[in-house]
């Protein structure tokens, strides 16, 4: 009787989740994005969420969730319901891959709390100064930085920037004092009264900055040039080592989300990548374009938390 039940049971459970994908979305979806409003993620999110309430006929609602490097967003999503209706587009590199060499207490499991929907793009990092400053490279910078009492201080809001800078300040010998920020905005505002020496972004952010002749790129932190900065080197051309810190963008939902679901919701972020205005929108934003499936992410997840598990030992990370 109880092996009879359990089949039935079984059976029920897997001729419901068709019919849960069919209805799906039943009603807004919520987008959570990690990182403040007007942010380089912010805009990216924005983008395809606006897509996404396009194909599906249903609301998509952005949440700010900004702060600790992008894990209070991360832990809201761990909390939802897992049925598609909370989603995050992320730079999962990032908040996920690189998170249990940055943090010791982490409000969620990176292995297990989440289920990978898709890939979407990647990018890269920028090493930022004050432009009224006469620092155009790597090592003019540490020229300067090494003028200051403990080789002065460094920002950023996210696990990328923190990783790309440790790389550098450890192909220096530098000391440089990592500060925290929650926004963009208040790390630029620091960097150019004086309060910071350098800052670390993403490219997407940075391009309108420097367009804007407040700051200046002096390296990229990818293994090749950003195309929204062609003529910034390397931290390899400028002999600061070889590491390709390049953050990729993906789609996440809470763990135990059907697999149909997280599969139609994957078709559709693939369709939004492919189409000619977004691969557009991306080269704008310093993007590539990088579409993939649930299989190719969650194996991407395991490589990447290996790789960046190696860069925090490089630039000598204590999780904090």
């Amino acid at each position: 009787m109880k092996k009879t039940l359990a089949t039935l049971g079984l059976s029920l459970a897997c001729s419901l989740q068709p019919a849960a994908a069919q209805d799906y979305p039943s009603r807004d979806i919520r987008s959570i994005c990690n990182f403040a409003p007007g942010s380089g993620a912010d805009i990216i999110v924005r983008f395809y969420s606006d897509k996404l309430a396009k194909l599906t006929g249903k609301p998509v609602i952005v949440d700010n969730k900004p702060g600790v490097n992008g894990a209070i967003a991360t832990a809201e999503l761990v909390k939802s319901r897992p049925d598609g209706h909370t989603i995050m587009i992320t730079p999962a590199s990032s908040t996920i891959a690189s998170a249990p060499h940055l943090f010791k207490n982490l409000p969620f499991d990176t292995t297990k709390d989440f289920a990978a929907v898709t890939t979407i793009a990647s990018l890269s990092f920028v090493i930022l100064v004050d432009a009224q400053k006469p620092i155009h490279n790597l090592k003019e910078l540490v020229a300067e930085l090494k003028k200051k009492p403990n080789d002065g201080f460094y920002g950023t809001s996210n696990n990328t920037g923190v990783i790309a800078a440790e790389i550098f300040k450890a192909k220096a010998g530098l000391k440089t004092t990592y500060a925290p920020y929650k926004a963009n905005v208040q790390a630029l505002t620091d960097l150019l009264q004086g309060q910071l020496d350098f800052i670390s972004y993403d490219a997407t952010w940075a391009s309108s900055q420097v367009k804007g002749g407040k700051i200046r790129a002096i390296a990229a932190t990818a293994s090749r040039r950003s195309v929204a900065f062609p003529d910034v080197p390397t931290f390899a051309e400028q002999g600061f080592g070889d590491a390709d810190v390049t953050p990729w963008w993906g789609v996440l939902v809470p763990a135990g989300t059907p697999k149909p679901v997280i599969d139609r919701l994957a078709g559709w972020m693939n369709q939004i990548t492919n189409e000619q205005d977004t691969r557009a929108f991306l080269a704008r934003a310093a993007f590539d374009p990088l579409p993939g499936s649930p299989e190719q992410m969650t194996e991407l997840l395991k490589t990447d938390a290996a790789r960046w598990k190696s860069y925090a030992e490089i630039a000598k990370i204590q999780p904090q």
